[in-house]
């Protein structure tokens, strides 16, 4: 477990910060922004838990806790045989997530348009969420480009903005409230 005693340490004042394996980089570093946008998309699901309960709250609990692994996986570069194994994302957490999914969406009607972010405080919340979520995969893929990066974690990052589409949707009534884009409505 992590045990935090002092919170600034100054080490950082100089635009560097330590990646999981010790390396120092800038904190604009490729691998740094990756796990930033991870770490913003947990904090938006904070923002979501702040209007759900139950089942929704237990399934978003799980996933901050699953975002900090993905952040842990993600500051600790990929060697060969390291001295300690690092935490990374598993197959089995992905699998969850697609459990979840089909359950959820087995009870949505199919899409006839697009979504528009909004019905409910929370939905409109995992919307943001999901673009956040989006981003972050992004981030992580710019960053596939240039070393390794766990596949299973792209995989779980991706899989996670498809549920917090499903479930914004099922937090709007199972999607009777979902607000529909209306191409060319304005002209």
């Amino acid at each position: 477990m992590v045990k935090l005693t002092k919170i600034y340490t100054r080490g950082g004042d100089k635009g560097k910060t330590s990646l999981g394996d010790g390396a120092r980089v800038s904190k604009t570093d490729a691998r740094v922004e990756a796990y930033g946008d991870v770490d913003e998309t947990n904090a938006v699901i904070g923002l979501v838990r702040l209007h759900v309960s139950g089942e929704a709250d237990e399934m978003l609990a799980r996933i901050q806790n699953d975002l900090f692994d993905l952040g842990a996986d993600l500051c600790t570069p990929e060697q060969e045989n390291p001295k300690y194994p690092p935490l990374r994302i598993a197959a089995e957490q992905v699998e969850r997530l697609e459990k979840e999914i089909d359950r959820l969406n087995a009870e949505l009607s199919p899409l006839n348009s697009f979504i528009l972010p909004g019905g409910s405080i929370a939905s409109a919340n995992l919307h943001l969420a999901r673009t956040v979520c989006r981003r972050a995969e992004r981030r992580m893929i710019a960053l596939g480009d240039s070393e390794a990066v766990n596949p299973i974690a792209i995989a779980y990052i991706n899989r996670l903005s498809d549920f917090l589409f499903v479930l914004g949707r099922y937090l709007n009534n199972k999607g009777a409230e979902d607000v529909l884009w209306v191409p060319g409505a304005n002209r």
